[in-house]
Protein backbone atom coordinates (compact mmCIF):
# COMPACT_ATOMS: atom_id res chain seq x y z
CA UNK A 1 0.00 0.00 0.00
CA UNK A 2 1.43 3.40 -0.86
CA UNK A 3 2.10 6.50 1.74
CA UNK A 4 1.71 9.84 0.41
CA UNK A 5 4.64 12.31 0.53
CA UNK A 6 4.32 14.26 3.79
CA UNK A 7 7.08 16.67 4.03
CA UNK A 8 8.82 18.54 1.18
CA UNK A 9 11.94 20.22 1.57
CA UNK A 10 12.32 23.25 -1.04
CA UNK A 11 16.48 24.11 -1.21
CA UNK A 12 16.56 28.02 -2.67
CA UNK A 13 14.64 30.63 -2.28
CA UNK A 14 13.84 33.65 -5.03
CA UNK A 15 11.42 33.76 -7.61
CA UNK A 16 11.56 29.82 -8.36
CA UNK A 17 11.70 28.77 -4.61
CA UNK A 18 8.55 30.71 -3.65
CA UNK A 19 6.94 30.67 -6.51
CA UNK A 20 6.97 26.46 -5.94
CA UNK A 21 6.08 27.31 -2.05
CA UNK A 22 3.43 28.93 -2.97
CA UNK A 23 1.70 26.98 -5.46
CA UNK A 24 2.29 23.79 -3.38
CA UNK A 25 1.02 25.53 -0.44
CA UNK A 26 -2.79 26.03 -2.45
CA UNK A 27 -2.51 22.84 -4.19
CA UNK A 28 -1.92 20.09 -1.55
CA UNK A 29 -4.62 21.90 1.02
CA UNK A 30 -2.35 22.40 3.86
CA UNK A 31 -1.83 18.77 3.94
CA UNK A 32 1.69 18.29 3.36
CA UNK A 33 4.70 20.01 5.19
CA UNK A 34 6.78 22.51 3.09
CA UNK A 35 10.14 23.59 4.70
CA UNK A 36 12.42 26.34 2.68
CA UNK A 37 15.62 26.88 2.93
CA UNK A 38 17.62 29.35 1.61
CA UNK A 39 20.98 31.19 2.48
CA UNK A 40 21.49 34.44 3.85
CA UNK A 41 24.46 35.03 1.79
CA UNK A 42 23.37 34.17 -1.82
CA UNK A 43 21.93 37.28 -3.35
CA UNK A 44 19.63 36.71 -6.33
CA UNK A 45 19.54 38.59 -9.56
CA UNK A 46 17.70 41.79 -8.99
CA UNK A 47 16.63 42.89 -12.18
CA UNK A 48 13.13 43.21 -13.62
CA UNK A 49 11.46 40.31 -14.95
CA UNK A 50 9.35 39.96 -18.34
CA UNK A 51 6.61 37.65 -18.22
CA UNK A 52 4.24 35.64 -20.68
CA UNK A 53 0.44 36.32 -20.43
CA UNK A 54 0.07 32.49 -19.05
CA UNK A 55 1.63 34.18 -15.80
CA UNK A 56 -2.45 35.02 -15.19
CA UNK A 57 -2.71 31.64 -14.51
CA UNK A 58 -0.39 31.42 -11.41
CA UNK A 59 -1.77 34.45 -9.92
CA UNK A 60 -5.10 33.10 -10.41
CA UNK A 61 -4.38 29.95 -8.84
CA UNK A 62 -2.98 31.21 -5.72
CA UNK A 63 -6.41 33.89 -5.79
CA UNK A 64 -4.79 36.67 -5.97
CA UNK A 65 -5.38 40.14 -7.70
CA UNK A 66 -3.44 42.32 -9.60
CA UNK A 67 -4.11 45.08 -7.10
CA UNK A 68 -2.87 42.86 -4.14
CA UNK A 69 -0.05 41.91 -5.46
CA UNK A 70 1.32 44.38 -8.71
CA UNK A 71 1.73 47.38 -6.32
CA UNK A 72 4.08 45.85 -3.69
CA UNK A 73 6.25 44.18 -7.02
CA UNK A 74 6.33 47.81 -8.56
CA UNK A 75 4.49 45.63 -11.56
CA UNK A 76 3.21 47.03 -15.18
CA UNK A 77 1.75 45.22 -18.18
CA UNK A 78 3.42 43.87 -21.37
CA UNK A 79 1.15 43.39 -24.08
CA UNK A 80 4.26 42.73 -26.24
CA UNK A 81 8.17 42.32 -26.94
CA UNK A 82 9.51 45.47 -29.76
CA UNK A 83 12.18 44.05 -31.35
CA UNK A 84 14.75 46.41 -32.69
CA UNK A 85 17.79 46.52 -35.19
CA UNK A 86 17.00 42.89 -35.70
CA UNK A 87 17.18 42.70 -39.21
CA UNK A 88 19.16 44.83 -41.76
CA UNK A 89 17.15 47.56 -42.32
CA UNK A 90 17.41 48.41 -38.23
CA UNK A 91 13.01 48.60 -39.09
CA UNK A 92 11.34 47.56 -35.33
CA UNK A 93 8.41 45.14 -34.68
CA UNK A 94 6.79 44.16 -32.12
CA UNK A 95 5.51 40.53 -31.44
CA UNK A 96 2.02 41.03 -29.08
CA UNK A 97 0.00 38.74 -27.35
CA UNK A 98 -2.40 38.57 -29.73
CA UNK A 99 -3.34 36.35 -31.98
CA UNK A 100 -4.20 36.51 -35.48
CA UNK A 101 -7.83 37.36 -37.00
CA UNK A 102 -8.68 34.67 -39.58
CA UNK A 103 -10.50 35.47 -43.31
CA UNK A 104 -12.34 32.94 -45.08
CA UNK A 105 -10.61 30.23 -43.12
CA UNK A 106 -6.83 31.98 -43.21
CA UNK A 107 -4.92 33.86 -40.88
CA UNK A 108 -4.50 37.85 -41.74
CA UNK A 109 -1.09 37.49 -41.97
CA UNK A 110 -1.39 35.52 -45.57
CA UNK A 111 -3.86 38.06 -46.63
CA UNK A 112 -1.19 40.95 -45.62
CA UNK A 113 1.70 38.90 -47.94
CA UNK A 114 -0.65 39.37 -50.72
CA UNK A 115 -2.14 42.71 -50.33
CA UNK A 116 -0.10 44.57 -48.07
CA UNK A 117 3.63 43.34 -48.00
CA UNK A 118 6.33 46.13 -48.80
CA UNK A 119 3.24 48.72 -48.34
CA UNK A 120 2.41 48.62 -44.74
CA UNK A 121 4.25 46.95 -42.07
CA UNK A 122 2.41 43.52 -40.41
CA UNK A 123 2.37 44.24 -37.23
CA UNK A 124 0.41 47.57 -37.38
CA UNK A 125 -2.34 46.30 -39.99
CA UNK A 126 -2.64 42.62 -38.22
CA UNK A 127 -2.57 43.62 -34.46
CA UNK A 128 -4.58 46.17 -32.62
CA UNK A 129 -1.50 46.52 -29.96
CA UNK A 130 1.37 48.02 -31.92
CA UNK A 131 -0.42 51.15 -31.88
CA UNK A 132 -1.21 50.76 -28.11
CA UNK A 133 2.26 50.66 -27.55
CA UNK A 134 3.40 53.62 -29.64
CA UNK A 135 0.91 55.84 -27.47
CA UNK A 136 2.11 53.55 -23.91
CA UNK A 137 -1.41 52.98 -23.15
CA UNK A 138 -2.77 50.60 -20.53
CA UNK A 139 -4.96 47.27 -21.29
CA UNK A 140 -7.06 48.65 -18.94
CA UNK A 141 -9.71 51.01 -18.54
CA UNK A 142 -10.21 53.16 -15.24
CA UNK A 143 -13.28 51.32 -14.26
CA UNK A 144 -10.68 47.83 -14.89
CA UNK A 145 -12.22 46.76 -18.36
CA UNK A 146 -9.52 45.45 -20.57
CA UNK A 147 -9.65 46.24 -24.26
CA UNK A 148 -9.83 42.93 -25.94
CA UNK A 149 -13.66 42.30 -25.05
CA UNK A 150 -13.11 38.56 -26.57
CA UNK A 151 -11.21 37.58 -22.53
CA UNK A 152 -13.26 40.53 -20.37
CA UNK A 153 -15.52 37.67 -18.94
CA UNK A 154 -12.11 35.91 -17.39
CA UNK A 155 -10.70 39.23 -16.26
CA UNK A 156 -14.08 39.85 -14.62
CA UNK A 157 -13.94 39.16 -10.84
CA UNK A 158 -17.82 38.26 -10.66
CA UNK A 159 -16.65 35.22 -13.53
CA UNK A 160 -14.95 32.08 -11.86
CA UNK A 161 -11.63 31.67 -13.79
CA UNK A 162 -11.67 28.13 -15.22
CA UNK A 163 -9.12 26.43 -13.90
CA UNK A 164 -6.90 26.03 -17.36
CA UNK A 165 -3.76 24.57 -17.63
CA UNK A 166 -0.80 25.66 -19.89
CA UNK A 167 -0.95 23.67 -21.92
CA UNK A 168 -4.82 23.66 -22.10
CA UNK A 169 -5.89 27.50 -22.32
CA UNK A 170 -8.02 28.10 -24.65
CA UNK A 171 -7.41 32.37 -25.52
CA UNK A 172 -4.85 34.52 -25.64
CA UNK A 173 -4.72 36.74 -22.81
CA UNK A 174 -3.87 40.11 -23.75
CA UNK A 175 -0.63 41.30 -21.23
CA UNK A 176 1.93 40.06 -19.61
CA UNK A 177 3.21 41.55 -16.58
CA UNK A 178 6.86 43.31 -15.84
CA UNK A 179 7.48 43.06 -11.85
CA UNK A 180 10.70 43.23 -9.58
CA UNK A 181 11.81 39.76 -9.35
CA UNK A 182 12.65 40.14 -5.76
CA UNK A 183 9.71 42.12 -4.53
CA UNK A 184 7.66 39.08 -5.97
CA UNK A 185 9.60 36.11 -4.17
CA UNK A 186 9.14 38.32 -0.79
CA UNK A 187 5.48 38.61 -1.66
CA UNK A 188 5.13 35.03 -2.20
CA UNK A 189 6.93 34.89 0.97
CA UNK A 190 4.35 36.18 2.84
CA UNK A 191 1.60 34.74 0.99
CA UNK A 192 3.10 30.94 1.58
CA UNK A 193 4.28 31.26 5.10
CA UNK A 194 0.87 32.58 5.66
CA UNK A 195 -0.84 29.11 4.00
CA UNK A 196 1.72 27.19 7.00
CA UNK A 197 5.16 27.11 4.90
CA UNK A 198 8.06 27.41 7.03
CA UNK A 199 11.11 28.80 6.30
CA UNK A 200 14.78 27.92 7.54
CA UNK A 201 17.59 30.70 6.71
CA UNK A 202 20.75 28.70 6.52
CA UNK A 203 23.65 27.76 4.06
CA UNK A 204 23.48 24.48 3.18
CA UNK A 205 26.70 22.12 3.52
CA UNK A 206 25.73 18.23 3.20
CA UNK A 207 23.07 16.36 0.96
CA UNK A 208 22.91 12.75 2.83
CA UNK A 209 21.86 10.09 0.03
CA UNK A 210 19.95 6.83 0.67
CA UNK A 211 21.34 3.61 -0.58
CA UNK A 212 19.24 3.84 -3.41
CA UNK A 213 20.67 6.81 -4.52
CA UNK A 214 17.84 9.01 -3.38
CA UNK A 215 18.10 12.07 -0.80
CA UNK A 216 17.66 11.75 2.70
CA UNK A 217 18.69 14.99 4.53
CA UNK A 218 19.96 17.61 4.09
CA UNK A 219 22.80 19.46 6.95
CA UNK A 220 23.06 22.67 7.13
CA UNK A 221 25.62 25.08 9.27
CA UNK A 222 22.84 25.11 12.37
CA UNK A 223 21.28 22.23 11.54
CA UNK A 224 21.70 18.67 10.69
CA UNK A 225 19.40 15.94 9.59
CA UNK A 226 16.25 17.93 7.55
CA UNK A 227 14.85 15.29 6.35
CA UNK A 228 12.15 14.96 3.63
CA UNK A 229 10.28 12.47 1.19
CA UNK A 230 10.50 15.10 -1.95
CA UNK A 231 13.21 17.17 -2.21
CA UNK A 232 13.09 20.54 -4.74
CA UNK A 233 16.25 21.97 -5.78
CA UNK A 234 15.68 25.93 -6.77
CA UNK A 235 19.51 26.82 -6.28
CA UNK A 236 19.49 28.34 -9.54
CA UNK A 237 22.27 27.70 -11.96
CA UNK A 238 24.56 25.79 -9.07
CA UNK A 239 22.02 22.25 -9.39
CA UNK A 240 23.15 21.93 -5.54
CA UNK A 241 20.73 18.78 -5.52
CA UNK A 242 20.08 17.83 -8.93
CA UNK A 243 23.42 18.09 -10.76
CA UNK A 244 25.79 18.52 -7.65
CA UNK A 245 24.35 15.85 -4.81
CA UNK A 246 22.79 13.44 -7.48
CA UNK A 247 25.21 14.09 -10.75
CA UNK A 248 22.59 14.43 -13.18
CA UNK A 249 23.96 16.03 -16.09
CA UNK A 250 23.47 19.20 -18.06
CA UNK A 251 22.65 19.47 -21.54
CA UNK A 252 24.52 22.78 -23.09
CA UNK A 253 22.16 24.47 -26.40
CA UNK A 254 26.00 26.34 -26.73
CA UNK A 255 25.97 25.05 -30.60
CA UNK A 256 22.39 27.02 -31.04
CA UNK A 257 22.71 29.55 -28.59
CA UNK A 258 26.01 31.63 -28.49
CA UNK A 259 25.10 34.06 -26.18
CA UNK A 260 26.11 32.91 -22.51
CA UNK A 261 26.48 36.18 -20.27
CA UNK A 262 24.87 39.12 -19.14
CA UNK A 263 25.33 42.27 -17.78
CA UNK A 264 21.98 43.44 -15.48
CA UNK A 265 21.36 47.42 -14.52
CA UNK A 266 18.79 49.26 -12.39
CA UNK A 267 18.23 52.36 -14.03
CA UNK A 268 16.04 55.21 -12.72
CA UNK A 269 13.26 57.06 -14.50
CA UNK A 270 10.93 59.40 -14.25
CA UNK A 271 8.12 57.62 -14.88
CA UNK A 272 5.70 60.88 -14.63
CA UNK A 273 7.44 62.72 -17.35
CA UNK A 274 8.21 59.62 -19.19
CA UNK A 275 5.23 57.38 -19.08
CA UNK A 276 5.72 53.52 -18.76
CA UNK A 277 6.12 51.52 -22.17
CA UNK A 278 3.43 48.72 -21.92
CA UNK A 279 5.70 46.11 -23.66
CA UNK A 280 9.74 44.75 -23.19
CA UNK A 281 12.37 46.28 -25.59
CA UNK A 282 14.74 44.35 -26.94
CA UNK A 283 17.57 45.86 -28.99
CA UNK A 284 20.07 43.98 -31.01
CA UNK A 285 23.77 44.83 -30.36
CA UNK A 286 26.87 43.70 -32.10
CA UNK A 287 27.42 40.37 -29.97
CA UNK A 288 23.98 40.12 -28.43
CA UNK A 289 21.23 42.02 -27.34
CA UNK A 290 19.95 44.34 -24.59
CA UNK A 291 16.97 44.40 -22.51
CA UNK A 292 14.76 46.80 -20.83
CA UNK A 293 12.31 46.77 -18.63
CA UNK A 294 10.00 49.23 -17.50
CA UNK A 295 8.46 48.92 -13.33
CA UNK A 296 6.89 51.15 -11.63
CA UNK A 297 9.57 53.72 -10.31
CA UNK A 298 12.76 52.20 -12.32
CA UNK A 299 14.02 50.29 -15.57
CA UNK A 300 15.53 46.80 -15.41
CA UNK A 301 18.16 46.73 -18.30
CA UNK A 302 20.96 44.67 -19.39
CA UNK A 303 23.06 43.17 -22.23
CA UNK A 304 23.18 39.60 -22.83
CA UNK A 305 26.34 38.55 -25.02
CA UNK A 306 28.33 36.13 -26.15
CA UNK A 307 31.92 35.78 -24.56
CA UNK A 308 33.23 34.18 -27.55
CA UNK A 309 32.87 37.69 -29.17
CA UNK A 310 33.47 40.43 -26.49
CA UNK A 311 34.88 40.63 -23.37
CA UNK A 312 33.11 41.51 -19.87
CA UNK A 313 35.39 45.10 -20.34
CA UNK A 314 34.06 45.84 -23.86
CA UNK A 315 30.30 44.50 -23.12
CA UNK A 316 29.87 46.90 -20.44
CA UNK A 317 31.41 49.67 -22.11
CA UNK A 318 29.23 48.79 -25.35
CA UNK A 319 26.01 49.05 -23.04
CA UNK A 320 27.05 52.09 -21.06
CA UNK A 321 27.75 53.84 -24.72
CA UNK A 322 24.46 52.50 -25.93
CA UNK A 323 22.45 53.45 -22.52
CA UNK A 324 24.42 56.97 -22.26
CA UNK A 325 24.44 58.93 -19.37
CA UNK A 326 21.47 57.57 -17.05
CA UNK A 327 24.10 54.78 -16.87
CA UNK A 328 26.49 57.15 -15.04
CA UNK A 329 27.44 55.98 -11.70
CA UNK A 330 24.49 53.03 -11.79
CA UNK A 331 26.50 49.63 -10.86
CA UNK A 332 26.44 46.67 -13.24
CA UNK A 333 25.69 43.24 -12.37
CA UNK A 334 27.79 40.72 -14.46
CA UNK A 335 26.02 37.51 -14.51
CA UNK A 336 27.72 33.75 -16.16
CA UNK A 337 24.35 32.17 -17.54
CA UNK A 338 24.60 28.36 -17.67
CA UNK A 339 22.10 27.52 -21.37
CA UNK A 340 20.69 24.35 -21.50
CA UNK A 341 18.88 21.80 -19.60
CA UNK A 342 19.38 18.94 -17.34
CA UNK A 343 18.97 15.38 -18.89
CA UNK A 344 16.25 14.95 -16.29
CA UNK A 345 14.71 17.55 -14.15
CA UNK A 346 13.23 14.87 -11.84
CA UNK A 347 15.57 12.14 -10.33
CA UNK A 348 15.16 9.66 -7.68
CA UNK A 349 13.07 11.93 -4.85
CA UNK A 350 14.52 15.65 -6.54
CA UNK A 351 12.94 17.78 -9.05
CA UNK A 352 14.32 20.84 -10.19
CA UNK A 353 12.45 23.72 -11.31
CA UNK A 354 13.63 27.21 -12.47
CA UNK A 355 17.42 27.81 -13.55
CA UNK A 356 18.84 24.91 -11.88
CA UNK A 357 15.89 22.40 -13.95
CA UNK A 358 16.99 24.31 -17.56
CA UNK A 359 17.55 28.07 -19.17
CA UNK A 360 17.52 29.19 -22.39
CA UNK A 361 18.72 32.90 -22.38
CA UNK A 362 16.60 36.02 -21.59
CA UNK A 363 14.91 36.23 -24.98
CA UNK A 364 11.22 35.65 -25.18
CA UNK A 365 10.99 36.62 -21.16
CA UNK A 366 10.56 32.29 -20.76
CA UNK A 367 12.29 32.46 -17.02
CA UNK A 368 9.45 32.69 -15.08
CA UNK A 369 7.30 30.58 -18.21
CA UNK A 370 9.57 27.48 -16.92
CA UNK A 371 8.90 28.04 -12.91
CA UNK A 372 5.19 28.16 -13.39
CA UNK A 373 5.31 24.59 -16.36
CA UNK A 374 8.19 23.07 -13.90
CA UNK A 375 5.02 23.83 -11.08
CA UNK A 376 2.38 22.79 -12.80
CA UNK A 377 3.72 19.78 -14.55
CA UNK A 378 4.98 18.59 -10.55
CA UNK A 379 1.30 18.98 -9.50
CA UNK A 380 -0.24 16.90 -12.44
CA UNK A 381 2.82 14.47 -11.23
CA UNK A 382 2.82 14.35 -7.70
CA UNK A 383 4.25 11.20 -6.41
CA UNK A 384 3.65 9.30 -3.65
CA UNK A 385 6.48 7.99 -1.49
CA UNK A 386 6.64 5.06 -4.15
CA UNK A 387 7.96 7.06 -6.76
CA UNK A 388 6.71 5.58 -9.82
CA UNK A 389 8.84 5.35 -12.45
CA UNK A 390 6.45 6.00 -15.31
CA UNK A 391 5.44 9.24 -13.46
CA UNK A 392 9.37 10.51 -13.54
CA UNK A 393 9.47 9.55 -17.21
CA UNK A 394 6.42 11.51 -17.97
CA UNK A 395 7.25 14.54 -16.10
CA UNK A 396 11.15 14.63 -17.27
CA UNK A 397 9.64 14.17 -20.77
CA UNK A 398 6.91 17.54 -20.87
CA UNK A 399 9.97 19.84 -19.15
CA UNK A 400 12.22 18.14 -21.97
CA UNK A 401 9.85 19.17 -24.64
CA UNK A 402 9.18 22.29 -23.34
CA UNK A 403 12.61 23.64 -23.13
CA UNK A 404 13.78 22.00 -26.19
CA UNK A 405 10.70 24.02 -28.29
CA UNK A 406 11.83 27.35 -26.94
CA UNK A 407 15.79 26.59 -27.39
CA UNK A 408 14.22 25.95 -31.23
CA UNK A 409 12.27 29.35 -31.13
CA UNK A 410 14.56 31.00 -29.53
CA UNK A 411 16.93 29.41 -32.38
CA UNK A 412 15.37 31.10 -35.44
CA UNK A 413 15.63 34.44 -33.93
CA UNK A 414 19.27 34.90 -34.64
CA UNK A 415 19.43 32.06 -37.25
CA UNK A 416 16.51 33.39 -39.53
CA UNK A 417 17.57 37.31 -39.24
CA UNK A 418 19.16 38.86 -42.31
CA UNK A 419 21.83 40.52 -40.08
CA UNK A 420 25.48 39.91 -40.62
CA UNK A 421 27.13 42.90 -39.96
CA UNK A 422 29.24 42.03 -36.87
CA UNK A 423 30.87 38.39 -36.56
CA UNK A 424 28.57 37.55 -33.97
CA UNK A 425 25.78 38.00 -35.64
CA UNK A 426 27.36 36.29 -39.28
CA UNK A 427 28.31 33.19 -36.34
CA UNK A 428 24.66 33.30 -35.37
CA UNK A 429 23.75 32.13 -39.37
CA UNK A 430 27.18 30.43 -40.54
CA UNK A 431 28.44 28.30 -37.33
CA UNK A 432 25.36 27.01 -35.23
CA UNK A 433 23.83 23.78 -35.18
CA UNK A 434 20.39 23.58 -36.74
CA UNK A 435 18.44 20.77 -36.34
CA UNK A 436 17.28 19.06 -38.95
CA UNK A 437 13.32 19.30 -38.26
CA UNK A 438 13.76 23.44 -37.76
CA UNK A 439 16.15 23.15 -40.92
CA UNK A 440 12.89 21.71 -42.30
CA UNK A 441 10.26 23.60 -41.06
CA UNK A 442 12.52 27.02 -42.41
CA UNK A 443 12.41 25.48 -45.98
CA UNK A 444 8.62 25.04 -45.94
CA UNK A 445 7.86 28.53 -43.99
CA UNK A 446 9.83 30.22 -47.44
CA UNK A 447 6.83 28.92 -49.02
CA UNK A 448 3.72 29.46 -46.56
CA UNK A 449 3.80 30.80 -43.21
CA UNK A 450 3.82 29.50 -40.23
CA UNK A 451 0.75 27.61 -38.50
CA UNK A 452 -0.63 25.41 -35.50
CA UNK A 453 0.34 22.07 -38.16
CA UNK A 454 3.79 22.84 -39.07
CA UNK A 455 5.15 24.44 -35.96
CA UNK A 456 6.57 22.26 -32.95
CA UNK A 457 3.86 20.30 -32.01
CA UNK A 458 5.53 19.83 -28.53
CA UNK A 459 4.16 22.48 -25.93
CA UNK A 460 6.41 24.89 -25.03
CA UNK A 461 4.00 28.25 -24.72
CA UNK A 462 4.63 29.61 -28.45
CA UNK A 463 1.88 29.68 -30.82
CA UNK A 464 2.52 29.47 -34.61
CA UNK A 465 1.85 33.75 -35.02
CA UNK A 466 4.56 33.93 -33.13
CA UNK A 467 6.66 32.10 -35.16
CA UNK A 468 5.46 34.13 -37.91
CA UNK A 469 5.61 37.49 -36.63
CA UNK A 470 9.43 36.69 -35.96
CA UNK A 471 9.72 35.23 -39.33
CA UNK A 472 8.26 38.46 -40.78
CA UNK A 473 10.37 40.83 -38.60
CA UNK A 474 13.27 39.38 -38.86
CA UNK A 475 13.11 39.83 -43.32
CA UNK A 476 12.82 36.11 -43.28
CA UNK A 477 9.63 36.16 -45.95
CA UNK A 478 7.37 34.06 -47.86
CA UNK A 479 8.37 34.54 -51.81
CA UNK A 480 4.81 34.47 -52.77
CA UNK A 481 1.74 34.64 -50.63
CA UNK A 482 -0.58 31.47 -51.14
CA UNK A 483 -2.13 30.90 -54.47
CA UNK A 484 -5.73 29.35 -53.33
CA UNK A 485 -5.46 33.59 -52.16
CA UNK A 486 -6.19 34.35 -55.51
CA UNK A 487 -9.08 31.97 -56.25
CA UNK A 488 -11.16 34.47 -53.02
CA UNK A 489 -12.24 37.94 -53.35
CA UNK A 490 -10.05 40.37 -51.22
CA UNK A 491 -12.55 42.89 -49.94
CA UNK A 492 -13.02 40.64 -46.89
CA UNK A 493 -9.48 41.23 -45.72
CA UNK A 494 -9.70 44.34 -46.79
CA UNK A 495 -12.53 45.09 -44.23
CA UNK A 496 -10.43 43.03 -41.49
CA UNK A 497 -7.56 45.70 -42.08
CA UNK A 498 -9.79 48.68 -42.03
CA UNK A 499 -11.77 47.39 -38.92
CA UNK A 500 -8.49 46.67 -37.26
CA UNK A 501 -7.35 50.00 -37.96
CA UNK A 502 -10.20 51.75 -36.52
CA UNK A 503 -10.07 50.37 -33.36
CA UNK A 504 -6.39 50.59 -32.86
CA UNK A 505 -6.89 54.34 -33.50
CA UNK A 506 -10.32 54.33 -31.20
CA UNK A 507 -8.44 52.56 -28.15
CA UNK A 508 -5.36 54.70 -28.45
CA UNK A 509 -7.75 57.63 -27.96
CA UNK A 510 -9.71 56.13 -25.52
CA UNK A 511 -7.40 54.33 -23.04
CA UNK A 512 -5.54 55.74 -20.04
CA UNK A 513 -2.22 56.04 -20.47
CA UNK A 514 -0.32 53.22 -18.50
CA UNK A 515 1.44 55.29 -16.23
CA UNK A 516 -2.23 57.02 -15.37
CA UNK A 517 -4.21 53.44 -15.04
CA UNK A 518 -1.38 52.63 -12.33
CA UNK A 519 -1.00 55.46 -10.45
CA UNK A 520 -5.08 55.60 -10.45
CA UNK A 521 -4.89 51.83 -8.99
CA UNK A 522 -2.35 52.39 -6.27
CA UNK A 523 -3.69 55.07 -5.01
CA UNK A 524 -7.36 53.46 -5.02
CA UNK A 525 -5.66 50.43 -3.34
CA UNK A 526 -4.38 52.87 -0.45
CA UNK A 527 -7.33 54.17 0.08
CA UNK A 528 -9.45 51.31 0.42
CA UNK A 529 -6.65 50.08 2.81
CA UNK A 530 -7.00 53.08 4.71
CA UNK A 531 -10.58 52.44 5.01
CA UNK A 532 -9.96 49.37 6.26
CA UNK A 533 -7.82 50.10 8.82
CA UNK A 534 -10.11 52.83 10.23
CA UNK A 535 -13.19 50.90 10.12
CA UNK A 536 -10.88 48.35 12.54
CA UNK A 537 -9.55 51.03 14.92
Amino acid sequence: MSQNVQNVVIVGGGSAGWMTAAYLSKALNKNVNITLVESSNITTIGVGEATFSTIKLFFDFLGLKESEWMPKCNATYKMAIKFVNWNSEGRHFYHPFQRYDTVDGFDISEWWLKMKKGKEALDYSCFLIPMLCDNKKSPRYLNGRVFDDKVQPIFSEKESVEKNGLANLKVQYPYAYHFDANLLARFLKDYAMQRGVKQIVDDVLEVGLREDGSIDHINTKNRCGISGDLFIDCTGFRGLLINKALGEPFISFSESLLCDSAIAMQIPTDIKKDGINPYTTATALSSGWSWDIPLYGRKGTGYVYSSAFISKEDAEQEFRQYLGEVSDGCKALHIKMRIGRNRNSWVKNCVAIGLSSGFVEPLESTGIFFIQHGIEELVSHFPDKSFNEDLIRSYNKAVANCIDGVREFLTLHYYASDRTDTPFWKASKEDIVVSEELRERLRLWKSRLPNNKNVNQNYHGFESYSYSVMLLGLNYTPESSLPILDHLYDQNALDTFNAIKEKAEYLSATLPSQYEYLTHTIKSQEQSEYLTEARAA
